[in-house]
């Protein structure tokens, strides 16, 4: 079944400001400049539903979209690069971290890394906390359409050992906002959740 209608709901700077707890919620973490809002708009097939922007740090809260009247996906605000104050930074670590562990609808984390890159200490430190705190996840290795076959092979690896290594097992995706690589992948993992969980869907 294809995302059939999308639509923004609300920014919420705070958890406070959540929408009520009324569907299941996957949310999109990760480096400010690692592309989850083309990612979002690729999923939806909606050009323009998440607002992009080539300065690192754009999305400053957390910015929800109604899927098929049943689902919420959730783009976060990106940790590293972001031009902000320190301060303001700080606080929305705390936000987003208060959201990761109190927010009872979350069923799903999708951590996006740039497939070009290794993970950064930041991405490693993310799925260590992830795990610890038992919240599922998966990784979803972006910009997939800018490496060869082989050099996306060895870099989905390099995740794939840097996971083995914390005795870590999600699904591992490798995508692209701009081919469609993978979509149909991040479409079925979403969906299949949503089915493994019935009693927990509210209508």
């Amino acid at each position: 079944m294809a995302f059939q209608k999308a639509r923004f709901i609300t920014s919420a700077p705070a958890l406070s400001d959540c929408p009520e707890e009324s569907h299941p919620e996957f949310c999109f973490a990760g480096r400010s400049n690692v592309g989850k809002s083309s990612l979002i708009n690729k999923i939806t097939n909606k050009k323009r539903l998440a607002r992009t922007s080539n300065t690192p740090g754009k999305t400053q809260q957390m910015n929800y979209y109604e899927i098929n009247d049943s689902f919420f996906l959730v783009d976060l605000p990106g940790f590293g690069f972001a031009k902000a104050p320190k301060k303001e930074r700080e606080r929305w670590g705390r936000d987003i971290q208060q959201y990761l562990l109190q927010r009872s609808t979350l069923e799903l984390i999708l951590h996006l890394v740039d497939s070009r890159h290794d993970p950064t200490p930041l991405d490693e430190d993310f799925f260590y906390w992830m795990a610890s705190n038992h919240k599922p996840f998966a990784v979803l290795m972006t910009k997939a359409d800018k490496l060869s076959k082989n050099k996306l092979a060895q870099s989905k690896k390099v995740v794939d050992n840097v996971l083995k290594e914390m005795n870590i097992e999600v699904p591992v995706i490798t995508c692209s906002a701009q081919t469609g690589e993978g979509i149909d992948e991040i479409h079925s993992l979403i969906l299949d959740f949503i089915d493994s969980k019935p009693e927990q869907i509210q209508t």
